[in-house]
């Protein structure tokens, strides 16, 4: 898709591998020591649709927390095991100037994120200045009940933007949830990095200020 000829009235970011990077070995590896089982039998419960279904909000942690126990035999405590499973989090740092121009541009973000209630709880922990910080609306899959790159996650943004879909422009780390935005009328861009991503909001006429 062409970027459009007017500079976008709403920026839709992704969370992970974009604004943060995350170590999901480290998260099986501390869940593991948690759980006071081996690093394999955590990768094997985990490996199907579980954390799928919990991003997607068909189960809760409680739900979670009760199938884990039940797919390794364990019994860790709910709390430990979110926290074990939530600490793989790193601020991408040299986002923190797009994200800075784009609030001076007085251009309206959002966050469009594929996460689970124990990760955001974590991150908003964390006290990142920019989470939730300038972002008014968030689109967390757990809340709305759908997950990218299914169509109805893109609907529910755009109706909460409250603005056209070929207005909004978004970035996400994963190729098919971008294919699945540009066929929402989206212009989106793939995430490679902080640079990139500034270039591509300055061709669409946003002045960012890099």
């Amino acid at each position: 898709m062409q970027p459009s000829p007017h500079p976008p009235r709403f920026v839709f970011l992704d969370l992970g591998n974009v604004i943060v990077s995350f170590d999901r070995d480290r998260a099986h590896r501390q869940m593991a020591e948690v759980a006071d089982t081996s690093l394999a039998t955590v990768e094997a419960a985990v490996a199907d649709d579980l954390q799928t279904r919990l991003e997607s909000g068909i189960i809760d942690w409680s739900g979670y927390h009760a199938e884990f126990c039940r797919r390794t035999g364990t019994t860790p405590d709910p709390a430990a095991l979110a926290a074990a499973a939530s600490d793989m989090f790193t601020l991408n740092a040299a986002m923190l100037p797009v994200i800075a121009g784009l609030e001076r541009a007085r251009c309206r973000m959002g966050i469009l994120s594929n996460t689970c209630g124990p990760h955001w709880q974590h991150l908003l922990g964390c006290r990142y200045a920019l989470l939730p910080g300038p972002f008014e609306c968030l689109v967390l899959s757990h809340e709305v009940g759908g997950v990218k790159p299914l169509p109805g996650i893109y609907a529910t943004a755009a109706l909460r933007a409250g603005v056209p879909p070929e207005s909004i422009f978004f970035t996400d780390d994963i190729p098919a949830h971008v294919g699945a935005a540009r066929e929402a009328g989206w212009d989106a861009e793939v995430f490679e990095s902080a640079v990139g991503l500034a270039d591509a909001l300055m061709r669409r006429g946003i002045p960012l200020g890099l």
